[in-house]
């Protein structure tokens, strides 16, 4: 049966394409369009911050930022805040997607939510912020998590942050973004069909597996505390990659309580922090992945947050084969974190 045509709207800011081979979604993202013209190698400039210039997120309510969806206070100040992303990637249009097919292809609108989670203070990235500050991060993930996954749009909420212009930060100030989708990514997916045959196959968790290999032989582990560990994975992507997570099976990261919260708050902030002083405050991107909230169950996923400095660019090889180069052992490079103080 055809899908449903997509209307012609005047709001649309973008739409999800599927790849015809792999089945994976790309985003057309056609409010952010350019020119042909504008994609042409060009020099770039150092750009430094106007001291004039107030920063958007120090002060949302006076640089036209849309109102916020969470604020924490702390007395007469805010910690920190949630606003809708002013540059969206994806449209809020209530809780119909429109499908469509064009020829053998299959698309649908980019409907969904794209939030960011601001922390008050301009400089502090992460690796600078206690624990209890790391804490409430956490916790302003979990609630606006909880809140988005009940729209009907929803399937998936992507919770990540960007830090460094190599990452992809286009604002200097220390924030994180949620984007709510109606589909679940390729990774994500390779991941959770990877853990359902492990678990098929050996009746237990791979996280799990994971998790317990490396808190015993601890070769590759940064940090850890009762409930979370940091460790390097073994088949590390990129140098200095690090994996937190829990250590007792936990499938759905919405379910995180306040204990576990400050917990994995002070194994993420070390990490973090070990990474900024290694380093010399790299480019990096981390991330969540945990279950989808499409309704259906998965015992077999295990939560967890994934870290990637930006210490090389892929290349031929990388892009061609889809196969990642790290130039340094994994086991050096936690043995080099962890002994960083």
């Amino acid at each position: 049966m055809k899908e449903e045509e997509i209307k012609k709207q005047p709001n649309k800011i973008s739409e999800l394409r599927q790849d015809l081979v792999t089945g994976d979604w790309v985003v057309i993202a056609t409010a952010r369009g350019k020119r042909p013209e504008e994609f042409a190698n060009q020099e770039k400039i150092a750009e430094k911050e106007d001291p004039d210039k107030k920063c958007v997120f120090c002060y949302p309510d006076e640089t036209d930022q849309e109102k916020s969806v969470l604020v924490y206070e702390n007395g007469n100040d805010w910690t920190l805040r949630v606003l809708p992303n002013k540059f969206p990637a994806f449209s809020r249009n209530g809780d119909k997607v429109n499908h469509a097919e064009e020829g053998p292809y299959f698309k649908m609108d980019g409907v969904g939510f794209y939030e960011i989670v601001v922390t008050r203070d301009h400089e502090k990235s992460i690796a600078l912020l206690d624990k209890l500050q790391v804490a409430e991060i956490i916790d302003a993930y979990q609630d606006r998590y909880i809140d988005l996954m009940n729209k009907k749009s929803v399937n998936y909420i992507d919770i990540f942050h960007n830090h460094g212009e190599k990452a992809g930060s286009t604002v200097p100030h220390p924030h994180s973004q949620i984007a709510a989708i109606p589909v679940i990514s390729p990774y994500v997916k390779g991941e959770l069909d990877g853990a359902e045959e492990y678990w098929l196959t050996n009746k237990e968790c791979v996280y799990c597996t994971m998790a317990n290999w490396e808190s015993e032989n601890k070769k590759r582990v940064i940090f850890e505390n009762e409930d979370f560990i940091a460790f390097c994975p073994f088949s590390s992507r990129v140098a200095f990659e690090v994996w937190v997570m829990p250590k007792v099976h936990k499938p759905y990261f919405e379910r995180i309580t306040h204990e576990e919260k400050v917990a994995c708050a002070e194994v993420l902030q070390i990490a973090m922090e070990k990474i900024y002083k290694a380093l010399n405050n790299p480019d990096y991107n981390f991330y969540i992945h945990t279950s989808p909230c499409d309704g259906k169950d998965y015992p077999h996923f295990h939560w967890h947050i994934e870290i990637l400095p930006h210490t090389s660019t892929w290349a031929g090889f990388e892009l061609s084969t889809g196969i990642e180069v790290s130039t340094i052992e994994p086991e050096v490079a936690a043995e080099y974190l962890r002994n960083i103080n």
